[in-house]
């Protein structure tokens, strides 16, 4: 299994987020968290990089093991982002880099890769992310959809086993949305595992090889991709027929 969580709970103060997380996703799926606004999904995601903690349960990810018992130290931490990308809605680009620099930054300074390695690395994402053009630009001078487009190269430059997305499409036109959706199933054919947080079907639909249905920090319904066309619970299917 790429990623294996039992009985995660999360809590923010006195709300709780996460209740009794069970989910197994075997390496090189593409999982998409579905579900309502509030349903918890974000904050899931965010728990698979310990960017939220949760008060009890296990993790399993990309071959790190947590024990929620006692908080992780800061070396398993980033042990662990070492292995788990992260691509946020917001993109989290440096203003002041150009894009090459976006790239180069966290290989060299993280994994200690050389110069030119980490060069010949960026120089092969900027080609397979249709970037060339852009790579001395600023992220001022981009749109969203290659804001996007860098984000996901810039986490795709640590060679990470399992590659996280925030809304990946939130506020973007169709085209680009299309555009997005292509990347992530070229990715999925290089054998990484995907988990993307979406509250649109039709891109859950063109990307997921599972599913998990979440509401009020719950997962009501998971399964593979069939679960799209036979729902097995009626609250799934009400937000598919929306």
């Amino acid at each position: 299994m790429s990623i294996q969580l039992d009985n995660i709970n999360c809590f923010y103060g006195a709300h709780q987020a996460l209740f009794d997380i069970q989910l197994d996703c075997p390496a090189g799926e593409t999982l998409v968290l579905l579900g309502p606004s509030g349903a918890g999904k974000s904050s899931l995601l965010r728990v698979l990089n310990l960017l939220e903690m949760p008060r009890s349960g296990n993790l399993q990810i990309a071959g790190n093991h947590f024990d929620f018992q006692k908080k992780p130290d800061e070396k398993s931490i980033r042990e662990l982002r070492q292995n788990v990308g992260m691509v946020f809605q917001q993109y989290n680009l440096w203003p002041h880099r150009t894009v090459l620099d976006n790239l180069l930054e966290a290989p060299c300074r993280v994994l200690g890769l050389s110069h030119d390695a980490a060069m010949a690395r960026a120089e092969k994402l900027l080609t397979r992310l249709r970037l060339n053009d852009f790579a001395q630009r600023y992220p001022l001078h981009l749109s969203g959809g290659q804001q996007q487009r860098v984000a996901i190269a810039r986490a795709l430059m640590m060679e990470p086993q399992v590659l996280l997305f925030d809304e990946p499409t939130a506020a973007l036109d169709p085209e680009i949305t299309a555009q997005i959706v292509s990347i992530i199933r070229e990715l999925a054919e290089t054998g990484i595992t995907q988990v993307i947080v979406t509250h649109e079907v039709e891109v859950a639909r063109k990307t997921a090889t599972r599913v998990v249905y979440m509401e009020n920090g719950h997962i009501v319904e998971q399964g593979d991709a069939s679960c799209f066309s036979q729902p097995q619970t009626s609250e799934f299917a009400s937000y598919l027929s929306h």
